[in-house]
């Protein structure tokens, strides 16, 4: 069996990234195996995607050119066992597969020392990836070579925006744009809460909000205004604006974003150790 792409773990992030993968033909079906020890899930992912799956990680990390990891951090040491074993099973000439991590807190040196000569990359990509539109931070590891680079960049542009850092700048990735979608979420869903509180029914209350925050990130994006200068065309001398900007500054609405992130760095940094 020929396989282009193994998966190791088909869970939230591995099904949006296969998901998108999957959709834009970046690779068939049929070259992918998939890696999941539930089986209810296993079946569900053969049947959306017609994708190849096991419950045997050795078996996906044998046959596969790339290796997408995506399980938990906390079961990173065991499934890394089962991975390096598998370089046993791989016909003899045919190269080491490509090791892509989107594990949260594990750094490249523990990847590197757990898969030894393998070329690994360290990724932090985030959930709308699953609509195309995420972004990926990628961290290539000593023995990556620029066309393997090049091909993890392929990979996750297929699902969004790609930047590159230094490692020890991965944390902090984690913690902004990893997490934050869900700090997004929550702005919403109080956005949506304050209208029904101010008498709009709910689902107007909920449309109004979610669409005030795309088409927002959107003019920013499109107009590379700081966000700043933004904030001040809305806000007029003694007007509605103002009256609401003062009420989240006196609520520490920016400190606790900020706080946010450090919190959900730190946490990844343990994660890791």
């Amino acid at each position: 069996m020929a396989i282009k792409l193994g998966i190791v773990g088909g869970g939230v992030m591995g099904e949006a990234l296969l998901s998108r993968l999957i959709a834009q033909q970046f690779y068939r079906p049929e070259d992918v195996l998939v890696s999941e020890p539930q089986v209810h899930q296993q079946e569900l992912l053969a049947k959306k995607y017609g994708v190849h799956v096991t419950s045997n990680n050795r078996a996906a990390a044998a046959v596969s050119d790339v290796l997408l990891l995506a399980v938990k951090p906390q079961v990173f040491e065991t499934v890394a066992i089962e991975l390096a074993e598998s370089n046993a099973q791989r016909p003899e000439g045919q190269p080491l597969p490509i090791v892509i991590s989107i594990l949260a807190g594990v750094s490249l040196s523990k990847l590197e020392a757990a898969f030894g000569h393998q070329p690994v990359i360290r990724a932090m990509p985030n959930t709308p990836a699953t609509v195309g539109a995420g972004i990926t931070a990628l961290s290539p590891g000593k023995a990556v070579s620029k066309s393997q680079m090049e091909q993890a960049i392929a990979i996750f542009e297929s699902v969004g925006d790609v930047v590159e850092v230094a490692e020890s700048l991965m944390d902090a990735v984690t913690a902004l744009s990893g997490s934050g979608p869900a700090y997004v979420a929550m702005m919403v869903e109080a956005l949506a809460d304050g209208g029904v509180a101010a008498g709009l029914p709910r689902a107007i209350a909920s449309k109004l909000a979610l669409s005030t925050v795309l088409g927002t990130a959107n003019l920013l994006q499109q107009s590379q205004l700081h966000p700043a200068q933004l904030k001040d065309r809305v806000t007029s001398p003694g007007g509605t604006t103002i009256a609401g900007v003062a009420e989240l500054e006196r609520a520490g609405f920016r400190s606790a974003l900020i706080e946010a992130v450090l919190a959900a760095k730190e946490r990844s940094q343990q994660l890791g150790q």
